[in-house]
């Protein structure tokens, strides 16, 4: 289950670069990224942990991503 899990969170990471500036794949990224890390953190036994770690990723990996890289849109909450 913790390596389902790890796969599921790293090929979400991958969403990360979802929006048309930094700013949108920053807060894409973080939502993915902790939402990834909750439930790998609930997993591990702390999910607040998790959830803290994962949006932190999540945010700089969306925050620096390109939108070349990867661009999947106008996000939701535009």
């Amino acid at each position: 289950m913790k390596i389902i899990t790890l796969v599921a969170g790293i090929a979400l990471l991958g969403l990360a670069a979802c929006g048309n500036n930094p700013t949108d794949r920053a807060l894409s990224g973080a939502g993915i990224g902790a939402a990834t890390g909750a439930v790998g953190g609930a997993i591990l036994g702390s999910p607040v942990t998790g959830a803290v770690v994962g949006g932190a990723v999540g945010a700089g990996v969306g925050g620096l991503t390109k939108e070349k890289d990867l661009d999947l849109g106008k996000p939701i909450w535009k």
